[in-house]
């Protein structure tokens, strides 16, 4: 393999999705499948799209069946997740973008992390799962 064979083919996720992606695997969007136009908004869609990128770079150094494995392994998972009608884009068009909303989170209680010891195991809390984050 020449250090040429190993150089990205694209420098970015960005000309990945819009020079590879978009134009390759097309589908009728609306009702099962969504996309957004503005796709760099939805974090988790950037992470799927990167993981894809990566994959797809890797893979196509692969002679026989790299782009095989791609297609099984990668594309074949993340296609429905990603357009399906409950993944990141489920509230967008392709004319409109809406904000994902992020659910809340509260901080766990001080010693929550702790790691547990065989003193752990004798407190016989009411709680059933009082001590299950430690498992």
């Amino acid at each position: 393999m020449t250090e040429q064979e190993s150089e990205p083919v694209y420098a970015s996720v960005e000309e990945w999705v819009t020079e590879r992606f978009i134009p390759m695997y097309r589908r009728t969007l609306g009702g099962e499948f969504r996309w957004c136009a503005q796709w760099w908004k939805h974090a988790e869609a950037i992470s799927r799209l990167t993981a894809l990128w990566h994959a797809w770079e890797a893979l196509r150094l692969e002679a026989g069946t790299g782009m095989g494995v791609w297609y099984r392994d990668h594309l074949d998972h993340q296609l429905p997740i990603l357009l399906g009608s409950r993944g990141p884009f489920y509230q967008c068009s392709e004319d409109e973008h809406l904000e994902p909303h992020q659910a809340n989170v509260e901080p766990a209680p001080d010693g929550w992390w702790a790691i547990s010891t065989e003193s752990d195991s004798d407190d016989q809390s009411d709680d059933p799962y009082a001590k299950s984050h430690l498992l």
